[in-house]
């Protein structure tokens, strides 16, 4: 499949798939906010690779079961949305980039806050 195609298959799979969870009566996914970060489509369209985040109280496994647990009724309701010949297998993984993201964000405020408090030092010397 043409990388440009893959690519909009993947934009469309996610987009039909963060609105498909509202839906979703599974109580982990009710109870916490989870969304949909991105979806990546093996060439032969077999398997997907869903990549979601949650804000909530719930533990990553208790959402991970839950998503695999709503995956039957996820899957048939993406095919009725988007016209595919085959719909993938969805596979759910955790999308550590948010984390990683703010992880990264509190370093460089800790580096900024060094810069600022080792400028005043140097000044009063």
């Amino acid at each position: 499949m043409a990388t440009y195609r893959q690519n909009r298959l993947n934009e469309e799979i996610t987009r039909a798939l963060g609105n498909i969870i509202r839906d979703v009566k599974e109580r982990s996914i009710r109870d916490n906010v989870v969304t949909i970060t991105a979806v990546s489509c093996a060439p032969d369209l077999s398997t997907a690779r869903v990549y979601f985040s949650y804000i909530g109280s719930a533990e990553q496994k208790e959402i991970e079961k839950g998503l695999k647990n709503a995956s039957g009724y996820m899957r048939s309701a993406l095919a009725r949305t988007l016209n595919l010949r085959q719909t993938p297998e969805l596979i759910f993984k955790y999308d550590t980039s948010i984390a990683k993201g703010a992880e990264i964000e509190k370093i460089l405020n800790k580096i900024r806050n060094d810069e600022k408090s080792g400028g005043d030092d140097e000044d009063e010397q």
